[in-house]
């Protein structure tokens, strides 16, 4: 999966329209939930040094939101690496060059969605007579 290809897989699936937020950075796109506004995916391109990968040419990458149980678990997967930019224990990275399977982004894509939606207040009864 690619960058565009990613992009319109979100915008399709889950209804959301990425947004630009860095002015220095114009091709960074934030993927929020419209209720509480928190990100759930962010695309940039970055400097494969910057992944712990050999060369200095850009690739794009995507990172997610992770339950801090499944990061390691994530990590093994090809195409997966701690996150750029973010908390390492919460966040992890995927690559937008096809090295990391099409049906791990998509996977961790909804596990990311579902950790920052917004909370569903439980409904209290009055236990007033």
């Amino acid at each position: 999966m690619n960058r565009n290809e990613f992009i319109n897989y979100v915008q399709t699936a889950y209804g959301v329209k990425g947004d630009n937020p860095w002015q220095k950075d114009p091709e960074s796109t934030v993927f929020r939930h419209i209720g509480n506004r928190k990100w759930f995916a962010i695309v940039m391109r970055v400097k494969r040094s910057s992944l712990g990968l050999n060369g200095e040419e850009l690739i794009d990458i995507v990172n997610f939101k992770c339950d801090k149980v499944m990061v390691g678990s994530a990590l093994g997967n090809k195409g997966f690496y701690p996150a750029y930019h973010m908390n390492k224990e919460n966040w992890i990275t995927a690559a937008l060059d096809g090295s990391a399977s099409e049906e791990n982004i998509k996977f961790f894509l909804d596990l990311s969605f579902e950790l920052t939606a917004p909370k569903i207040k439980k409904y209290q009864k009055n236990c007033n007579p």
